[in-house]
């Protein structure tokens, strides 16, 4: 298979994106998503169009042997992958307190533990090869707390600084990380997490133009790509190192209110 990528949440929106944009590069995939059924017509469509070779693997990656599992199947198969793009995640809006614990601790395991698990299992390969390029999605939620969307804030952080460090740590090889924070994008997401009525989504970038910025900085090897900010929310996170803590917090809560 020709260069390889591995991509989480390849089913719909910013995933399929990534799919579609390395396969109209000519190169193969290993697309995992829960939905079999999405991930099976995402691959008909890619195959027949750019005539590229596309594995399926249907996880439910906030399972914690899920990413073992893949880590697995790939090294079954002989596969070796070139790119890693951890993409999956979701998030989820309310107070903290009234949420389901069960939502936020899934929401935990796949934006937090299902990456670094990837991360872990795949990279010590690319290191022995001195070759390989890791594409973690974030947010611009990284750059700061999130009322309404405290786990979700609070995943995304994590998500940023985990992939800085490991950039440096890999200072020392040809393999790069970057760590890509889009702002709100037309995807599912904001269905999916109740932000489809609030001020933070009234205007969203297109996945596509996410995808690309961010598949694009991989290449190039940058660290961080921020992507699908209005000229009003670049002003506003221009401001956040300057801004006191209440008020930031008091900003993001409003933005969150549901109309």
């Amino acid at each position: 298979m020709k260069k390889v990528a591995l991509i989480t949440g390849a089913s719909t929106g910013i995933g399929k994106e990534f799919a579609r944009i390395h396969a109209e590069k000519g190169g193969d995939l290993v697309i995992v998503a829960r939905s079999k059924e999405k991930l099976e017509e995402v691959k008909k469509e890619l195959e027949s169009k750019y005539s590229v070779n596309v594995i399926v693997i249907a996880k439910d990656l906030s399972l914690p042997e899920a990413p073992k599992e893949i880590y697995d199947a790939v090294k079954t198969a002989g596969i070796e992958v070139e790119y890693l793009i951890n993409n999956a995640g979701f998030g989820g809006h309310g107070k903290f307190h009234e949420r389901e614990w069960s939502d936020d601790l899934t929401m935990i395991n796949l934006n937090i533990v299902a990456l670094t698990a990837l991360t872990r299992f795949f990279l010590p390969d690319l290191v022995k090869r001195n070759t390989g390029k890791i594409l973690n999605v974030s947010s611009t939620a990284s750059f700061m707390p999130g009322p309404l969307q405290a786990v979700y804030f609070a995943t995304k952080a994590y998500v940023t600084f985990f992939s800085n460090a490991i950039s440096e740590e890999l200072y020392d090889t040809d393999i790069t990380v970057t760590n890509l924070m889009p702002g709100a994008t037309e995807t599912e997401f904001a269905r999916v997490s109740g932000m489809d009525k609030t001020d933070l989504f009234s205007k969203t970038a297109s996945a596509q133009k996410v995808a690309e910025d961010g598949y694009n900085g991989m290449l190039k090897g940058k660290l961080d790509v921020v992507s699908g900010l209005t000229g009003s929310q670049k002003v506003m996170m221009s401001m956040i190192p300057f801004m006191p803590k209440k008020t930031l917090l008091k900003t993001v809560r409003k933005m969150q209110e549901v109309k």
